[in-house]
């Protein structure tokens, strides 16, 4: 039996390989999805991710025979502990070939960043805070993969749970295919309940005019999602950050927000064409020839992604996803766009979940988080 030989990534050649594995792991599986080696990079340093700032957190690589064969990332969220109460050690960016040896590894050394941080739980897969990508897929592997969510191979699971580790969270996600025509009962309710409660559907003329809605939004994601265990606040630095990168991919199109009489935010989605072809030609590069890819997906596609939709909770349950589904069904209508996948949502979530009932979805893909508790030493 070949020894399993764990290496801390340190220099920018590790970093490289750490962010290609994957790239090489599934370069014959039609369904992953690449990400943009230059947004990886930026994720481990400091100028670029905040949450860097109030967080610990180490790369490993895997070896076998010097052939990388798997890596891990586990950090500590301080902020996590100190606003929540929450102490744990998060693992992520998990992908390994499928051999046992390799997998226990790799969760070993989450076991030892925990011990050595005095620490008794660990879960993951995810990032460093819930806007990052979390949850194992466990359902959906023939489906393509989406820029926002995990791909992995189906015996991932298995080796966690055979090294002891039990589920956590579950995500589910939902697949809708877009009617001819919506339903009369629909149009129909959409004006009845902007007629009730004053609302309106804002225009923007250009993109720019979406600046001054980027900071209310997240703190509408905020009042929308914090009654969830496992949501912490939005804080100033992600809000800016998140704007700086994902802005330039925005389409003034694919943004609905929906204003009370006062003209205050009371709801709003980011959808997005589906980028993730376009992800898969470029092989995980902008330049030379990857932004044409990115181009053509933004002018002739006919699939788009929900990203975010909040809800104020004094709206919740009220109809008012009915005027942002009938203005997504007219706009996309023109675009040519006939499917839309839901960004994972998690199983408890009937909030969220509610929001698509009307629409025939198809839960597609499910994902999970796994944990271990670590007995203290």
């Amino acid at each position: 039996m070949e020894n399993v030989i764990i290496k801390q990534v340190v220099t920018e050649k590790d970093l490289i390989n750490f962010i290609k594995f994957p790239m090489q792991l599934y370069r014959d599986n039609p369904n992953y999805v690449p990400p943009l080696i230059s947004e990886e990079k930026n994720i481990w340093k400091k100028e670029q991710n905040p949450a860097l700032e109030y967080s610990d957190a180490k790369q490993f690589l895997a070896y076998k025979n010097n052939e990388i064969v798997g890596r891990i990332a586990v950090i500590f969220n301080h902020r996590e502990e100190k606003e929540l109460g929450i102490k744990k050690v998060r693992f992520g960016w998990l992908d390994f070939i499928d051999d046992e040896n390799v997998s226990k590894a790799l969760i070993d050394e989450a076991i030892k960043f925990a011990k050595e941080h005095q620490i008794e739980k660990i879960e993951g897969p995810m990032g460093f805070t819930n806007l990052d990508k979390a949850g194992m897929l466990t359902m959906g592997f023939d489906k393509l993969a989406t820029m926002i969510g995990l791909y992995n191979n189906e015996y991932y699971s298995r080796h966690l749970e055979n090294l002891g580790l039990s589920k956590e969270k579950e995500w589910v996600e939902f697949e809708i295919n877009f009617p001819e025509v919506l339903p009369e009962k629909v149009v129909k309710f959409s004006s009845l309940i902007a007629e009730k409660y004053k609302l309106k559907v804002i225009n923007f003329k250009s993109k720019q005019e979406i600046l001054p809605l980027v900071e209310p939004m997240f703190k509408l994601l905020d009042e929308t999602y914090k009654h969830l265990s496992t949501y912490t606040p939005i804080s100033e630095e992600q809000i800016k950050t998140y704007k700086e990168k994902y802005f330039p991919f925005i389409d003034k199109n694919y943004i609905i927000c929906v204003a009370d009489e006062k003209d205050e935010l009371i709801s709003f989605a980011i959808t997005m064409p589906s980028y993730s072809k376009a992800l898969q030609k470029s092989k995980g590069r902008l330049f030379p020839f990857g932004w044409w890819h990115f181009l053509q997906a933004g002018k002739k596609n006919d699939r788009a992604n929900f990203y975010l939709i909040g809800v104020h909770p004094d709206y919740q349950r009220r109809g008012v996803t009915a005027i942002i589904f009938k203005e997504i069904f007219d706009r996309f209508r023109k675009m040519g766009i006939k499917y839309a996948e839901t960004n994972p949502e998690l199983e408890e979530n009937k909030n969220v979940q509610v929001l698509w009932q009307d629409y025939n979805p198809v839960n597609h893909k499910r994902r999970r988080t796994y944990s271990l508790e670590i007995k203290a030493q």
